[in-house]
């Protein structure tokens, strides 16, 4: 059997933060992720963030990505595991690991997931037909492997993932016929929505997709008007000849392991799903496990970042490994996350997070 200090499952942009954080603090970490690189979504963002400096404003997510990378693989008392699956957390701190086609057992004093989110479906006719994408598998294909998804794109989701990825299919050479949303309103910053708007994609609020027709993919979709009870309203169907329909409709954490861990749990829609039940400062229900990023509640990356290093800050603190300003720096972190949280674009997630006690509600 191995042995680490702290596990943290997930190489996304908070597992990656965590893993770093805990590292630079002296612990020993074992970092596992099941691609064949670190970064998560961030080796697909080719757009720059924004922001404050310290949430890397004006720096894309590849570049951050990258830089993180290096890191990772630099700093002493940090394994990087790639192709790696946990399989399972078990009550006297062992994982199971599937790595390079062997069963692996790693104990963990600490462990951290950060396994991020899984992407959302949309039922309609038809929505199995080859042609239908999640905006990760677009994102995947163009900005990793260069490949255009088609020609002809209908994006539904006006969230900041459909407006982004929108954009970069139009830099693409791929014409964007519409985006549909079904809120009476665009759900993204305005700043993506202006962009989207000025490459003359026109956005359809208060619409859904009817339906999608084509015998061997898609050869095109019908979208119609929703009234204010979410219904459809006939007679106001519009047809677009597109041979790709990209869903961006939001994002659920994947908390597979968790619930197999036996981490009490709770259905928040405001923070995409089911999520693990946390003291502020990152430890679940479980002492000595963990969470950061989309699995915890789904946000933008700049936040997951902060939790990551947060969970990370927390977890070595643990083991002993605290910087002595231990309370400055943690008070420093969760300023951070109030700050991506303020004002209007946060509501949402302030709601949801009011909803796990009362340690958030000054969130």
């Amino acid at each position: 059997m191995k042995q680490t200090g702290i596990a943290v499952i997930g190489g996304g942009p908070a597992g990656l933060s965590a893993a770093l954080e805990a590292a630079r603090l002296g612990a020993r970490v074992t970092l596992i992720d099941s691609e064949d690189r670190p970064g998560g979504q961030l080796v697909k963002q080719t757009h720059k963030f924004f922001g404050s400096r310290k949430q890397q404003a004006g720096v894309r997510g590849i570049d951050i990505a990258a830089r993180l990378a290096r890191e990772a693989v630099s700093l002493p008392g940090l394994e990087v595991w790639s192709r790696a699956t946990v399989l399972g957390y078990y009550d006297d701190r062992v994982l199971a690991v599937e790595r390079g086609g062997e069963f692996v057992k790693l104990r963990a004093e600490r462990a951290i997931v950060a396994t991020g989110a899984s992407e959302k479906v949309l039922a309609f006719p038809n929505n199995d037909l080859p042609g239908v994408y999640g905006a990760g598998a677009v994102q995947t294909l163009m900005n990793l492997h260069g490949v255009k998804p088609g020609k002809n794109v209908l994006m539904v989701g006006a969230g900041n993932i459909g407006l982004i990825v929108s954009y970069q299919l139009r830099q693409a050479g791929v014409n964007v016929k519409a985006i549909v949303e079904a809120a009476p309103r665009i759900g993204g910053y305005l700043v993506h929505a202006a962009k989207v708007r000025r490459a003359g994609i026109r956005i359809y609020t208060g619409h859904t997709v009817k339906r999608a027709y084509g015998r061997d993919g898609v050869e095109g979709a019908v979208i119609w008007r929703l009234d204010r009870n979410w219904e459809p309203v006939p007679g106001t169907e519009k047809d677009f000849e597109v041979d790709v329909i990209c869903l961006a409709v939001g994002l659920s954490p994947l908390a597979d392991l968790l619930w197999q861990a036996g981490c009490r749990m709770r259905y928040i829609p405001e923070l995409g799903g089911h999520v693990p039940e946390r003291g502020r400062d990152l430890e679940t229900s479980i002492p000595g496990l963990y969470v950061a990023g989309d699995v915890a509640g789904v946000e933008e990356a700049s936040s997951a970042m902060v939790e990551g290093r947060l969970a990370g800050l927390m977890a070595a603190a643990g083991l002993g490994y605290a910087p002595a300003d231990l309370v400055a720096v943690k008070e420093e972190l969760h300023n951070q996350l109030a700050a991506l949280r303020s004002g209007p674009t946060g509501v949402k997630i302030r709601q949801g997070l009011a909803q796990l006690g009362e340690p958030y509600n000054a969130n």
